[in-house]
């Protein structure tokens, strides 16, 4: 087995969505025997945490997966080694998740596919 870091993109959608775009880059750890079956293990992990729930004013948070656009494999682990979610606020959402589907379809060597039809 291997170790691989994924980075696993969600789009943090509140209410309507009449917001600042926001979503969460998460970097993931992913044993796995090669980087095919890392990728689809970050996927499942991904559809795994989608969630939503109501804030406090009642309306609808979602958390929804759009991909895995990037993967790396880990030659050796070592203590303290840095791993992060971060916060990305794009001036325009769509551009900013097609660029992440062509980067995940890159990733796996082949045209961009739609996960979500």
């Amino acid at each position: 087995m291997q170790w691989f870091v994924t980075k696993i993109v969600y789009q943090i959608i509140c209410g309507n969505g009449d917001h600042t775009p926001q979503f969460d880059e998460q970097l993931r750890l992913i044993s796995a025997s090669d980087k095919e079956e890392a990728w689809k293990r970050a996927c499942e992990i991904g559809i795994q945490g989608q969630y939503s729930f109501n804030n406090q004013r009642q309306e609808l948070v979602q958390w929804r997966f759009i991909n895995v656009p990037e993967m790396n494999t880990l030659e050796m682990l070592g203590d303290g080694m840095e791993l992060y979610s971060r916060i990305e606020e794009p001036s325009d959402a769509d551009a900013y998740i097609s660029w992440l589907q062509v980067k995940a379809a890159s990733l796996r060597g082949q045209e961009y596919i739609d996960i979500h039809s």
